[in-house]
């Protein structure tokens, strides 16, 4: 589990209101009258099976100690690095069930040399690392003889809201499969300095060393994110956890299931959020320059268009729309909804690999 240093203070309800709509409801919804108490038990039965504990074994160097006496460099040729073996544990959720594939957190295998999977059952697959992503911390593997594994649904992260209910599932402590459950405490947490794109969905379901790579599920039973982080000052959870949004994750499993690696992308702009209101915008990210010949450019975005809509997807700001344009698959094309001098406008532009010059300023796009 990574940790993030720090310090916060939730206020939590305790009013249990269940206002599900629309197949699966698998949370019991209480009737006290009739002696129908609350109960998560039939979701839980039916999430669990999806969800897998992971052993790891791997290679890491690390600095030789002696190589830093020069009595012992001089005399002894010692190494400057030594190599070690570790053995790890962390959790993953089945997210096709036919092909055998399991999302984790790229941490979990990213020094691997051999890794095991074992489901709620106690049956035990050897896996394998079809590709990681340290960026987004998200790695898929394949289970090599995929018999009998049940997958999980994925939700949409984009549907979350703050204060909806939420469990997580993993292998906290290595203890075995374990269940917590909590609210989503905040959406599209940034600025956590562990990963180059963040879109963090903050829960205070309890998240422990080992959950890494669980799943964040919501009353549906549906996979609405991966479990990667917590804020501990202390090593142990504080109710403060963060999850990579399943919207996110499935761009780049599907990148990593066809290829083993994400190809970035970029359209040739820089951005940066909105300070204050512009004219009645109250959210997106501003286009603070334009590279001459990018996409954007092509597309007639111009320096101080306000970016609102990307595929239909509302932008709350420069990091979001960063991360939207660098998990687009190279070539595909993105529909922009701008605001420019009071006025609405439209404009579609193609990504381009990153490879192509890119202007300076926070966040290139």
């Amino acid at each position: 589990m990574r940790y993030l240093r720090g310090l916060a203070r939730l206020g939590l309800g305790s009013t249990l209101v269940l206002t599900l709509s629309g197949p699966p409801v698998l949370a019991q919804i209480p009737e006290i009258n009739i002696g129908r108490v609350p109960t998560l038990a039939p979701l839980v039965k039916e999430v669990t099976p999806s969800v897998v504990n992971i052993s790891v074994q791997g290679r890491v160097r690390e600095d030789n100690p002696l190589y830093q006496d020069p009595f012992f460099r001089e005399f002894f040729d010692v190494p400057k690095q030594l190599e070690k073996e570790i053995n790890a544990a962390g959790s993953g959720v089945i997210v096709d069930a036919q092909r055998g594939y399991v999302l984790t957190a790229n941490h979990v295998v990213a020094n691997a040399t051999a890794v095991q999977i074992r489901t709620k059952d106690g049956r035990k697959f050897a896996g394998r690392v079809v590709g990681r992503d340290a960026p987004t911390d998200i790695a898929l593997l394949q289970v090599k003889e995929p018999v009998g594994l049940r997958a999980i649904a994925l939700g949409d992260s984009d549907a979350l809201q703050v204060g909806d209910f939420v469990i997580a599932v993993g292998n906290p402590f290595g203890l075995g499969q374990t269940v917590t459950s909590g609210l989503v405490s905040a959406l599209g947490r940034t600025g956590l300095g562990k990963h180059g794109y963040e879109d963090f969905i903050q829960t205070d379901a309890a998240i422990n060393p080992g959950n890494s790579g669980g799943g964040l599920i919501n009353l549906r039973g549906e996979l609405v994110g991966i479990n990667t982080a917590i804020i501990s000052p202390g090593g142990g959870n504080v109710g403060i956890g963060f999850a990579v949004p399943i919207n996110m994750a499935r761009k780049v499993m599907e990148q990593l299931a066809q290829t083993g690696r994400v190809e970035r992308g970029r359209i040739g702009v820089a951005l940066e959020d909105l300070e204050a209101p512009a004219a009645g915008v109250t959210q997106g990210a501003r286009i603070k320059e334009v590279s001459p010949g990018s996409p954007a450019e092509r597309a007639g975005l111009r320096r101080g268009d306000i970016i609102l809509k990307a595929n239909d997807i509302p932008i709350r700001s420069a990091t979001q729309m960063r991360n939207l344009i660098g998990l687009t698959a190279v070539g595909q094309q993105v529909r922009l909804t701008i605001e420019r001098e009071r006025a609405l406008e439209s404009a579609t532009v193609e990504v381009a690999p990153l490879a192509e010059p890119k202007p300076r300023g926070r966040g290139p796009g």
